[in-house]
């Protein structure tokens, strides 16, 4: 593909995400005293939001993003869903499955005009990064949207990859799960590396899946099986990795 042309469907890509954004926002603000008295989850204002990131994917050339499918019989509620972290783009892949869950992100991103109020509207969590304290609280807001049968996303790197391996787990998912009794959800993408590029504002043209595992109940595990925990769920991404990356074209 050609710089101009890369460019040019770049900006429409931008265009995309801040023009869904702004129209989910607009809708999250219009439903948000409707809603939110009963809607303890954010279900509605949530899903709104994620209707609009596939929005974005089905109207943008540069991305043919897909599930895997047949999924498993399995309708998520106190339920942990981890998956690898590839790109910023992620998120718009991970949108297609057919559930809501509240998501764990960097305290920056929610402070971007538009879609940062959209986040915050979609009831996702912010965290800062590195503060004990910032964590403590995201902490147990994801544990009060456990607690109500709403499932978490978290990426359990903490950061987006470098290159093909995923990075170390951190202990924050397993111990949440523990702690509340929550099944693990393994997730896994592929192909999203070439949407967009670490460090560069242009986006790419890409064909991406994402598969989801077979959940993993943590009934009975203390915070001395974590540890095994975390790398049986590491084992199953990696499964489910090297099930998707061959269609993918990469």
């Amino acid at each position: 593909m050609s710089a101009s042309r890369t460019i040019i469907l770049s900006v429409w890509t931008y265009l995309l995400i801040f023009g869904l954004g702004g129209l989910a926002f607009c809708l999250q603000c219009v439903l948000v005293p409707l809603t939110w008295p009963f809607d303890h989850g954010r279900r509605v204002t949530g899903r709104l939001f994620r209707l609009a990131a596939i929005g974005v994917t089905k109207f943008n050339p540069l991305w043919d993003f897909r599930v895997l499918r047949p999924l498993p019989p399995y309708r998520p509620r106190r339920t942990v869903v981890v998956s690898n972290h590839c790109s910023q783009t992620d998120p718009f892949l991970i949108s297609h499955l057919p559930w809501e869950m509240k998501w764990l992100g960097k305290a920056s991103l929610f402070k971007v005009p538009i879609l940062g109020w959209a986040m915050f509207l979609a009831g996702d969590i912010p965290v800062v990064r590195g503060d004990r304290g910032s964590a403590k609280g995201a902490m147990a807001r994801c544990r009060r949207y456990l607690m109500r049968d709403t499932p978490v996303m978290i990426f359990p790197e903490g950061t987006r990859a470098l290159g093909d391996e995923m990075g170390p787990f951190k202990d924050g998912a397993f111990h949440l799960a523990i702690e509340t009794g929550a099944d693990i959800l393994p997730v896994a993408v592929a192909g999203t590396a070439a949407a967009l590029r670490k460090h560069d504002w242009r986006f790419g043209q890409a064909r991406a899946f994402v598969a989801v595992g077979t959940p993993i109940s943590t009934r009975g595990l203390t915070l001395d099986d974590l540890q095994a925990l975390k790398e049986q769920v590491r084992a199953e991404i990696v499964a489910l990795r090297h099930q998707i990356t061959p269609l993918t074209g990469t």
